[in-house]
């Protein structure tokens, strides 16, 4: 692998991130609870995730400001506009797997 600058591996990283958030929020059929099924991770967490980077860096971001960044909009419109009432399927699935607990 070519050796990379900490500045271009930080570039790249963000850009991958950029392209993850874009993917998520085209793909809004994709309900949180099946990421979390099969990924153990969800927009929540990964909205998390950036307010915890941003708090270690001094740089308070409120968990709306975070879940904004992340869904394209606030938190409740995304919840009216995209999801879906959980099924028994997936609701037994999370339970199983869920390592949270």
């Amino acid at each position: 692998m070519t050796a990379l600058s900490k500045e271009q591996q930080t570039e790249f990283e963000a850009a991958a991130f950029r392209r993850l958030v874009a993917h998520l929020r085209e793909r809004s059929d994709v309900q949180n609870i099946d990421l979390m099924n099969l990924a153990d991770f969800c927009r929540n967490c990964l909205s998390n995730w950036y307010r915890e980077a941003a708090e270690a860096e001094g740089v308070p971001v409120t968990r709306d400001e975070s879940r904004e960044m992340v869904y394209g909009m606030s938190y409740e419109d995304w919840k009216n506009l995209h999801q879906n009432e959980a099924s028994p399927v997936q609701k037994a699935a999370f339970e199983l797997n869920n390592p949270h607990k």
